[in-house]
């Protein structure tokens, strides 16, 4: 085997979202059809648009020391919390280096937020301009940089192979575990933590989206809001949380006697080069990034049985991404059961790739896909076999599956994970 061809495998997932503070919990609750949408009880939402978001089950400070969370951003703390328990399912017990089972110069991490320290950035620009030069943190700039989850990550674990942060809007969470797949894959690393992370519930990326007319604005019932497929969709939900994933390859794992839940197939990649913020409405960018997909690996699209889809709930982007699929995959679209979790855990931005990874490979490990919930009039324009109320089995044998996340700039990744 050369350098340029080895295989990729998830040996530890981790997640904190609004269905649960871990990934059981969290997959429980998407098994479960069950909402974390809820009114926001802040009193600066009273004055905006949008008063739902979706936050998460169990607040950074029940799990992380005080004093080290206020040395952090919250969309940090979040991805902590998150690759903290990726790293021990894993079953890693110490930091690269201590414990002979990883060098460090082999370790990396790729994590990624389409937004970054947003809440850091806007509350000490208040603290400025309220309180003055001297009570601003000296702690601001390391807390609001994009690439602090990944660092904080990086340096818990002592990775010293690459820590990285791209950033693509709501596509993060997806181009981190593709490029981290690539860096397995190339030699470049053993193990990687991968996955992405948000934490922008505050009211002027609400009052922004809302303005947009990106957002639900149905504040009387917060748990049917978020509804992607369904012909009365009006927009997405804002929700907060980080989803990781231990990637690692496959001779490395078998070297330890790792758990091995699927094997990471890899990614596929494009651009709409369309508008900055308008889906493509054809599919045409989606349909690329799901062909370059088959280019680059040895997917057969009769293995594909099921797709976490990006469907955000808005009404051109769910229609773009299923006339993709059915474009590129044809007749084969009619064996794929369509989940859109989203519905119940709300958009994570950047964060969204990362926790639908976990759910796509849990749906593979255990041979069940998620629900789709509030579709109560399915779109005649989604020609596809949505996964509706309740989980449904997976089918024996060898499977796949796909997880879409597109973003703002046209950024379209798909990622591939198929069952050992």
């Amino acid at each position: 085997m050369n350098a340029t061809n080895h295989t990729v495998v998830v040996t530890g997932i981790g997640a904190t979202t609004p269905l649960g503070g871990d990934s059981a919990s969290t997959w429980e609750g998407l098994l479960a059809g069950r909402s974390g949408v809820g009114h926001l009880t802040e009193d600066w939402a009273a004055q905006l648009p949008v008063r739902i978001a979706a936050r998460v089950a169990v607040e950074p400070e029940e799990v992380i020391p005080r004093p080290r969370a206020r040395k952090m951003d919250r969309s940090a703390q979040f991805a902590l919390i998150a690759a903290l328990e990726a790293w021990a399912d894993a079953g890693f017990t110490g930091k690269a280096g201590e414990e002979g089972s990883v060098a460090p110069e082999r370790l990396g991490t790729v994590v990624a937020s389409g937004i970054g320290g947003v809440t850091t950035l806007l509350g000490q620009y208040d603290v400025l301009r309220d309180q003055g030069v001297r009570k601003v943190s000296p702690h601001t700039v390391p807390m609001l940089m994009p690439n602090s989850p990944s660092a904080n990550v990086g340096i818990e674990f002592n990775a010293r192979a690459g820590v990285h942060t791209p950033v693509s809007a709501c596509a993060s969470g997806n181009e981190a575990i593709g490029y981290a797949v690539e860096m397995i894959r190339t030699g470049r690393a053993d193990v990687v933590v991968a996955g992405g992370t948000e934490a922008a519930i505050h009211p002027l990326p609400i009052a922004a989206f809302a303005n947009m007319m990106a957002m639900s604005k149905n504040n009387d019932d917060p748990q049917g809001a978020s509804r992607p497929f369904d012909v009365d969709r009006n927009g997405f939900v804002l929700g907060e949380g980080a989803g990781i994933v231990v990637l690692e390859s496959a001779e490395h794992a078998a070297a330890r006697g790792a758990r091995v839940y699927c094997e990471a197939v890899g990614q596929g990649l494009s651009a709409d080069a369309h508008h900055i913020v308008q889906p493509e409405p054809t599919g045409r960018g989606i349909s690329a990034a799901l062909t370059n997909l088959l280019a680059l690996t040895d997917l057969k699209p009769a293995e594909v049985v099921h797709v976490n889809a990006h469907a955000t709930s808005t009404p051109q982007g769910d229609v773009a991404e299923v006339k993709a699929l059915r474009g590129v995959f044809g007749d084969d679209v009619d064996h794929m059961a369509i989940s859109a979790t989203k519905s119940m855990t709300g958009h994570l931005l950047g964060g969204a790739g990362g926790i639908e990874t976990v759910a796509s490979v849990l749906a593979l490990y255990h041979r069940v896909a998620p629900p789709t919930i509030n579709v109560d009039n399915l779109d005649p324009a989604i020609d596809a076999d949505v996964v509706l109320d309740k989980p449904r089995e997976l089918p024996a044998g060898p499977i796949a599956a796909l997880n879409n996340s597109f973003g703002f700039g046209g950024h379209n990744v798909v990622l591939a994970f198929r069952t050992i």
